[in-house]
């Protein structure tokens, strides 16, 4: 049996009184786009800050790549950061760094790469997104927002991960550039054999791009399935989440006859 991408066993989390994960357990083989959803508040974003170890739980063990997320010696531990990336709410990226700086701050900081490399590389990753080379010196406040998702995107790619985490990616979008995005997304998925994990409320990018659906209830996993299985579960957050969704779209539509 194949080793999981991520393994979750037994996460609880608590910020002060508050409980927010009470036995989380998840593994995400290779090659899947899970779509992991949840109320607000449920702990969703604070579940994937966990995964690439910017906080700790209170408990229960995580794993990447079959190994322990925090073992070993620092070069090891850097050798495992390496492998995944990360696209945050909003992109994330540094206000006072162009574009270009931006994709080579993990390269920079990982010392991977020469700076002739590093050059290559950023137009590379500028490439993959659909970006053109003169996009390098802008800086963030000159980009619209599909810009900054795109760039975060690339900088996300730029240690050539084999797993990657999307928080909230089309959150902003409009919808012709969130499409624009969930293609792109689907290429790149499919052209570097990622896995990805991807955190929204967007019934449409995740209808597009999730081959399973991780739900966040409860304070833990209640279903880990195909979204065509999840539909038919009678969970309360899936009745209000999902057909709440299909049953306001209907409406929306005899609206417009």
């Amino acid at each position: 049996m194949n080793t999981p991408v991520i393994e979750l066993q037994g996460i609880r989390t608590r910020f002060r009184d508050q409980l927010i994960h009470d036995g989380v357990d998840l593994a995400v083989p290779a090659g899947e786009i899970v779509a992991l959803v949840g109320g607000s508040g449920s702990g969703k974003t604070t579940l994937m800050r966990h995964i690439i170890g910017l906080t700790h739980p209170e408990a229960g063990s995580i794993r990447l790549f079959g190994e322990a997320l925090h073992a070993g010696q620092l070069a090891e531990r850097m050798a495992r950061r390496r492998r995944f990336g990360v696209l945050f709410q909003h992109g994330a990226l540094f206000s006072a760094f162009n574009v270009g700086e931006n994709i080579a701050f993990p390269l920079r900081e990982q010392g991977v790469a020469s700076e002739e490399e590093i050059a290559a590389l950023v137009r590379l990753k500028l490439s993959m997104v659909e970006m053109e080379p003169a996009h390098a010196a802008l800086m963030p406040a000159e980009l619209s927002g599909g810009m900054v998702k795109r760039a975060a995107l690339a900088r996300a790619l730029a240690l050539e991960p084999e797993l990657l985490l999307l928080d909230e990616p089309t959150a902003g979008l409009d919808p012709d550039r969130s499409v624009a995005f969930i293609e792109l997304i689907r290429t790149l998925h499919r052209q570097l054999h990622l896995t990805v994990i991807l955190i929204t409320h967007d019934l449409d990018t995740l209808a597009a791009l999730a081959t399973r659906v991780a739900i966040l209830a409860d304070k833990r996993i209640v279903s880990h399935d195909t979204l065509e299985r999840t539909l038919v579960l009678e969970h309360p957050f899936v009745q209000r989440f999902f057909h709440g969704h299909y049953r306001r779209a209907e409406a929306a539509a005899g609206e417009d006859h």
